[in-house]
């Protein structure tokens, strides 16, 4: 049975510390604050033995290197991650198989922040990490890839069972509720959402993780077919509508 130990670090952050019962395997789900999550899994008494990391960006790999350190952990991830000098021990790609213990996560390629970006599917719990690809509310910004290429990815995350709860990387929820509303107005359930997620951010609490369902009926990116209309792009494709979106988030205030 897959437990999480979720909790924020850096400015915006959260980290994430999976465990396995049975074997006491433990992963650090991306490294961005070595120092808290030594820390955290510490405080749990879980000795951590793997690193899987999304992408390369310093925010997620960038502990790397002092967790490994201080535990002799084993590093999975894209081979994007070489980029930040720290090298995955295992590299690996859509279709892999990532083990921790008797637990097993497929490897999906969400490229589109990142060239390389990847999530962790773990079927049996209907658990994804997925980093920066998607957000609650919200997606990554293309720092890397294309609309076409990130729309492919989206794609493939709503494929996902309706019930799969998605663990994304940062709590930007409360303002990519304002976008979401700024292009889909009239959508009572974002409206309703919205309402929540001010409620729980004022009272300390996080809107991370969010449910495949939540996304799907509230996430402008993920309903970008349906947006087409609102945006003046009636005869656009899927991805196209999907990239004005995202070009609209961007410069959006």
């Amino acid at each position: 049975m897959l437990q999480v130990h979720q909790f924020p670090c850096l400015a915006d952050n959260y980290g994430f510390l999976i465990h396995d019962p049975e074997s006491g395997a433990v992963a650090t789900i991306d490294t961005p604050d070595a120092d808290e999550i030594l820390r955290q899994a510490a405080a749990k008494g879980w000795r951590i033995t793997d690193i899987w990391n999304t992408h390369w960006h310093p925010d997620h790999a960038g502990g790397n290197a002092a967790i490994k350190a201080a535990t002799g952990a084993v590093v999975t991830g894209p081979a994007e991650v070489e980029r930040i000098g720290a090298a995955p021990d295992r590299v690996v790609v859509e279709g892999d198989v990532a083990a921790l213990g008797a637990l097993q996560a497929r490897v999906l390629d969400v490229g589109g922040h990142t060239l390389g970006h990847i999530a962790y599917v773990f079927d049996q719990a209907r658990v994804a990490f997925v980093g920066d690809a998607i957000f609650a509310l919200g997606c990554g910004r293309l720092f890397e890839g294309t609309p076409q290429q990130m729309w492919a990815s989206l794609t493939k995350i709503a494929a996902l069972p309706d019930d799969a709860t998605l663990y994304c990387a940062h709590e930007y929820t409360q303002s990519n509720a304002r976008f979401a509303l700024s292009v889909d107005a009239e959508n009572a359930a974002l409206q309703a959402r919205a309402r929540e997620i001010d409620a729980a951010r004022a009272a300390g609490k996080p809107t991370v993780p969010m449910t495949l369902a939540q996304e799907k009926a509230t996430n402008p990116f993920l309903r970008a077919p349906l947006l087409k209309g609102a945006l003046g792009m009636a005869g656009a494709t899927d991805w196209e509508a999907f990239g004005e979106l995202r070009r609209r988030k961007d410069v959006f205030r």
